[in-house]
């Protein structure tokens, strides 16, 4: 449509059915205008995103798991709607509790935090822990856990995030109560983007102190998640706030064309909920459009939805539509095909002449340049 015409759909009196479901409360969000009209297409996007048998990351900032969301990540990872994921330590730190039966309870915002301190209780906006029988019973979990595991070698946050999952199916008391275990369960990687700056590392220091080495494959890590892009016929996002989470999955685009020289394109759908603004320069609030100069999207001018919103309101809209409307998905199960991956891309880069640099004569000589935006 041209975008200066009177041609657009008409905005119709909104009547609302309840006996519409989520369908019709999103299609009508659609046809309406300002962030309803975005979460309206976001939504459509993400359907698209299953019905075209998109390979979908989820990426996470901030602290949704403590707010009870882990709930719908583990309900989209049981329907096939989530292939691998990237969030922040706190995620996993914090649904861990649901899991272990740890209190978390509502609390209050204007709440006096110096009586709160005295009372050993720890608040995230208006949500209250207990220091001891939440944080440091949690602590003490994640401690055991790692006493004799992954030390003195190589490790992603992939194979951490399994170890956590697999040991909380098998011994938490309340395993189904984690998107973490399903995370495990279904193969599906998840990958914390600064381990070191969450409580999950936190906890590795006392360990650390007795002589215990931890070394944390952040290049292999970078190019495993390439390599699912790379390797997956359609590519998608759905983001949840902005940061080091949404960056991660996207830079998976320029890390294939820019320094593996492989022409792949990006992703071809994004979905962000942010209230991040666009115009200060911060990543959280880069236009997916702006991605497309960096070669982070395929298109500009489709796939792709933003949502100026509140994740906690908008996601459970969003994820509520997608299990209302499509058909569960049989798992790609990516965690045990990493390998495989990682070893398709590996070779691939090296049977191409298109390498960045070229090793003469203890010099380097600069390629060509590379077409960008066709997928290998």
């Amino acid at each position: 449509m041209d975008r200066h015409s009177f041609g657009g759909s008409e905005i119709p009196h909104m009547d609302l059915d309840p006996a519409s479901g989520i369908e019709g409360l999103v299609g009508a969000y659609e046809r309406s205008g300002y962030n309803a009209r975005q979460l309206g297409r976001a939504a459509r996007i993400w359907g698209e995103m299953v019905s075209g048998g998109a390979t979908i990351c989820l990426t996470m900032s901030g602290a949704m798991a403590p707010v009870g969301h882990g709930g719908i990540v583990k309900a989209l990872i049981e329907r096939g709607f989530v292939d691998w994921i990237v969030t922040t330590g706190a995620n996993v730190y914090h649904e861990e509790h649901f899991a272990w039966g740890l209190p978390v309870r509502q609390g209050h915002a204007d709440a006096d935090d110096g009586v709160l301190y005295d009372r050993e209780i720890v608040r995230i906006r208006d949500v209250f822990i207990k220091f001891y029988e939440t944080l440091e019973a949690q602590d003490q979990v994640i401690q055991r856990m790692f006493r004799d595991r992954l030390a003195g070698r190589p490790f992603t946050t992939a194979e951490f995030c399994d170890e956590v999952g697999r040991i909380s199916y098998e011994h938490a008391p309340h395993p189904e109560r984690s998107f973490v275990v399903a995370a495990h369960r279904h193969g599906v990687p998840l990958y914390v983007s600064t381990l070191k700056d969450s409580s999950l590392a936190l906890n590795l220091a006392v360990h650390r102190l007795r002589g215990k080495e931890y070394t944390l494959d952040f290049v292999r890590e970078i190019i495993e998640q390439a390599a699912i892009v790379y390797g997956a016929e359609k590519s998608g996002i759905v983001e949840l706030g902005g940061g080091v989470p949404k960056n991660t999955a996207q830079q998976t685009g320029p890390l294939l064309d820019q320094i593996l020289r492989r022409g792949d394109g990006g992703q071809d759908y994004i979905v962000q909920v942010t209230d991040a603004r666009p115009d200060t320069g911060g990543l959280s609030g880069a236009t997916l459009q702006e991605g497309k100069s960096w070669g982070k999207v395929r298109d500009a001018g489709r796939g792709m939805a933003t949502v100026y919103a509140d994740a906690t309101i908008a996601f459970p809209i969003l994820a509520m539509h997608v299990m209302a409307t499509q058909e569960p998905r049989e798992p790609r199960r990516l965690y045990g095909r990493l390998g495989a991956l990682y070893s398709r891309l590996r070779e691939d880069y090296f049977s191409s002449d298109d390498t960045f640099y070229d090793m003469l004569d203890d010099s380097y000589r600069m390629a060509g340049p590379m077409p960008r935006g066709g997928r290998a």
